[in-house]
């Protein structure tokens, strides 16, 4: 673009189809032109004219292109990235609380859990918990695509490195998501994990929106680097869990688990004795499965003696396998999990505390309302604790 002054005379105008000033305006209106030019005096302009061709279509395209490039491949996408990190840092955070409180929800109806999956020998990588490498897995994605959509990145880091950073991130993320969707499909057949399915999708969410913002041109480019990082990732964990000599799964990797009667150990006392009598009394009932560690445990609470008491209705009795119906009296009650207390009319889901099987079914403490308040204190306490 060059600047220079040019002289207008009489030509200029008796000839407009010759010489052309492009689509830059005059400065200066017409009138005052024809003014000037009846009193016979020169008028001097600077215009700018250009030495190639250019007109405001390529101009307006060319600056429209280059914003949605931006928008695009840039802040945009990193900012996506930032949510998808942020969820699954929520989401590994509080499965990290379940591991490490012993925390777990009642069995679903479908043969296994979350929390079976999530205490299991798969859940530990080199003995770290699966879900606290997740989270700050998840936090590291989040926290670098923060810093690339603000354009701040630390340690003097540009944004092509960055990109290359947060791209090996989400490819060992999904390496790893995809390596875990594996063992659970195989490993937990029966077992109902949608923390787990949640995780993968929000892994692969990240990769492919990272590939959307570098470009698919340079993901081919880097695609080198990524197979070296699924490869080191996969290696890794298959190391792990050849170093723990894992059992097979046997309630979830077998077709078949013949029903086996459940074995109680601890010893009964007065008050599961007495408690157990009134229940059974009222016609209460408990609906478990051979297979459930959760009914095992509620029976524990009673003792060998009283949970021989117990009304007990088994959902699975001719032994469980992929497809096996619940059993009639199960489906007439509409099982949802197991344990499940129908007390009254009222239904009760998962482990219950004494004192809250008392309450349900009108059972007079006397002598044990002591013991059963300070079951309730004991109860509520767990339940506050973070």
């Amino acid at each position: 673009m060059a600047t220079f002054t040019c002289l207008l005379s009489s030509p200029l105008f008796s000839h407009p189809k010759r010489h052309r000033l492009h689509h830059h305006p005059l400065p200066f209106s017409p009138s005052q032109l024809k003014s000037d030019w009846g009193y016979g005096r020169r008028v001097l302009v600077r215009v700018k004219c250009s030495n190639e061709p250019s007109d405001d279509g390529v101009e307006a395209e060319t600056g429209l292109r280059s914003s949605g490039s931006g928008i695009g491949s840039g802040i945009s996408s990193y900012s996506w990235c930032a949510g998808l990190g942020g969820l699954g840092f929520l989401e590994t955070s509080y499965l990290s609380y379940l591991k490490f409180t012993g925390s777990d929800a009642f069995c679903p109806v479908g043969g296994g859990s979350c929390g079976d999956v999530l205490n299991s020998s798969y859940a530990a990588v080199f003995g770290i918990p699966l879900p606290f490498i997740g989270m700050v897995a998840y936090g590291a994605a989040a926290f670098l695509a923060l810093k690339l959509a603000a354009k701040d990145l630390p340690f003097g880091i540009d944004e092509s490195n960055g990109g290359l950073i947060l791209l090996g991130t989400t490819t060992s993320m999904a390496t790893a998501s995809a390596y875990f969707l594996y063992i659970l499909n195989t490993q937990f057949a029966e077992a109902s994990c949608s923390y787990c399915l949640a995780s993968v999708l929000l892994s692969f969410s990240l990769f492919f929106t990272t590939a959307k913002s570098l470009g698919w041109q340079k993901i081919r480019e880097e695609v080198g680097l990524q197979i070296c990082i699924a490869g080191l990732v996969f290696a890794a964990l298959s190391n792990s869990y050849s170093a723990s000599a894992l059992p097979p799964p046997t309630r979830f990797g077998e077709k078949f688990l013949p029903y086996t009667p459940t074995e109680i150990k601890a010893p009964s006392s007065p008050l599961a004795l007495k408690l157990a009598a009134h229940l059974r009394s009222v016609g209460a009932k408990m609906y478990g499965a051979f297979w459930c560690s959760h009914c095992l445990e509620q029976k524990e609470m009673f003792g060998q003696e009283a949970a021989k008491m117990l009304d007990y209705g088994e959902c699975y009795p001719d032994g469980f396998k992929i497809g096996t119906p619940l059993s009639q009296e199960c489906k007439e009650v509409k099982i949802r999990g197991f344990p499940m207390w129908v007390i009254k009319g009222q239904v009760l889901e998962g482990i219950q505390e004494f004192p809250a099987l008392a309450k349900a079914s009108g059972f007079e403490a006397g002598e044990f309302s002591g013991e059963l308040a300070e079951l309730a204190k004991l109860s509520a306490e767990a339940n506050m604790q973070p």
